[in-house]
């Protein structure tokens, strides 16, 4: 790419995903009108295009998709690849990337503004600068007291020159929370780049960062590559899974944080670079520290203020956020819980938090179509079969008590969290085999109570039929 197109969409994208991040992923700028304005090497590889023949296609033309869907794809908070497709049939798996504040105020956005969320529709409406202006930090708060504490600490360093460290499960929202900082930042306008240290293999992982000139190793680029790091100048570098960074690069990345000068490999002139640190982990660093895993030196240097991420079960909002996701997912259309799917939801531990949440909730939406209530009918076979262990398992922690169904009705998605069944995840047993005594138990006591139905055993338990058969089953026992 011969011109500074640092505010252009960027499809990143290869045939094989787990390239994608790599220096190997091909990169494509798009224009607002859906013209296609460059690319990198690998892209015109991967196309067997020139990059004249290139500029004179368009996105739709290309690809197969349109601006709209790019922009949804940027404001995806937990973005799966999109695949794309050729006039030939070839199929890629792309990321779609952009200064996203500056896209929301583009008439490419304003396109694509009914499938957004209300807030940033009032932004979009109002003509409210998108720069810098709180409200991408603003839509993390859904009435959690933790993620509450979290932003209002995170307001404080803003532009100060402090680097965050976020800390927290994975699926948490890391990322997003990084860049809900850089947009409400003075650098909104300026590059945010996003590298996964355990993605990239440690052979790569120097390159990827540093960059290296023409020539430094078999395979390089025949003009280089400038490097994650200098990619980043003048805006955020986002160093997520920060722990799994090999060891003797951390040496080379501490210098580079305190020179702020970074050497490609195979050159010997140093660029200045001029940008804002944010890490992310779910490793515990200072254990790390105790076995010589990671350098003490380095986890000062970038625990400036560190915050830690609340796992989605100990989240007091969870209704807020399944309102959110399908305000988001069902465009004109919002969908209720039904009391039984509410009721597994509560009850279920998360284990995958919010990206799990995400995830299970844009199925079920797909699944349930013009339907407005989601049922369990609704939701992936996988998640249900877990989410109803976990529901017996709160049962048998509770000294086998039945509990009584829950009133039959659907849930409005506009219910607080405290009108739901409070979550009773059950505690760390003594031992797995005394938990699964008690499930087994709690199953033959309702199976008294009720002569033998299985059916009717299933329904005061609250689990399904298929659950009672595979458990027996799994314990060697009949129905």
């Amino acid at each position: 790419m011969t011109e500074d197109l640092g505010h252009a969409l960027r499809v990143h994208f290869h045939a094989r995903p787990e390239f994608i991040g790599t220096f190997m992923e091909g990169i494509v700028a798009v224009g607002e009108d859906g013209r296609l304005l460059g690319a990198n090497r690998s892209a015109l590889e991967l196309l067997s295009m020139s990059g004249a023949a290139l500029r004179m296609q368009t996105l739709t033309s290309l690809f197969g998709t349109s601006v709209a869907a790019l922009v949804d794809h940027c404001r995806e908070q937990l973005a799966t690849p999109m695949m794309l497709v050729l006039p030939g049939g070839r199929q890629f798996s792309a990321f779609a990337r952009c200064n996203w504040p500056v896209w929301l105020a583009s008439p490419a956005a304003t396109k694509a503004s009914d499938e957004s969320p209300p807030v940033l529709q009032a932004r979009q409406a109002n003509g409210a600068a998108p720069v810098g202006d709180g409200q991408a930090l603003n839509l993390l708060r859904t009435g959690d007291a933790q993620m509450q504490s979290v932003v209002d600490k995170i307001r404080r360093v803003i532009d100060r020159d402090i680097p965050v460290l976020i800390m927290g499960e994975t699926g948490t929202g890391k990322e997003l929370l990084a860049r809900a900082i850089h947009a409400d930042s003075s650098r909104s306008r300026q590059p945010f780049v996003a590298v996964n240290c355990a993605s990239i293999p440690d052979t790569l992982i120097e390159a990827e960062l540093f960059g290296y000139d023409e020539g430094a190793f078999t395979g390089a680029r025949r003009k280089g590559s400038p490097g994650k790091i200098v990619q980043a100048n003048g805006g955020t570098l986002f160093l997520d899974e920060i722990g799994d960074m090999p060891l003797p690069l951390q040496a080379h990345l501490l210098r580079v944080l305190q020179e702020r000068q970074v050497t490609p490999l195979g050159s010997s002139r140093a660029l200045t670079v001029d940008l804002a640190i944010v890490c992310a982990t779910h490793r515990n660093l200072r254990e790390m520290i105790d076995r010589q895993a990671f350098r003490e030196d380095l986890y000062y240097r970038l625990n400036g203020l560190a915050v830690r991420l609340p796992p989605l079960r100990e989240r007091s909002d969870l209704m807020a956020l399944v309102r959110r996701v399908l305000e988001r997912q069902c465009n004109d259309r919002l969908h209720n819980l039904s009391a039984e799917v509410a009721h597994l939801f509560a009850s279920y531990p998360w284990p995958g938090n919010v990206r799990q949440l995400y995830h299970v909730l844009r199925t079920a939406a797909v699944m349930a179509g013009s339907q407005p209530t989601i049922t369990r009918a609704h939701l992936p076979d996988d998640f249900l079969d877990e989410a109803e262990l976990a529901l017996a398992r709160a049962h048998a922690s509770a000294a086998a008590q039945p509990v009584s169904p829950a009133a039959p009705g659907p849930v409005p998605v506009e219910a607080t969290g405290a009108e739901l069944p409070a979550a009773s995840h059950a505690p760390t047993p003594a031992s797995s085999s005394t938990l699964e005594d008690l499930e087994l138990e709690a199953i033959r006591r309702a199976l008294d109570a009720e002569g033998g139905n299985i059916s009717r055993a299933s329904k005061r338990l609250g689990i399904s039929r298929n659950t009672i058969y595979r458990k027996l089953r799994w314990n060697g026992t009949g129905a």
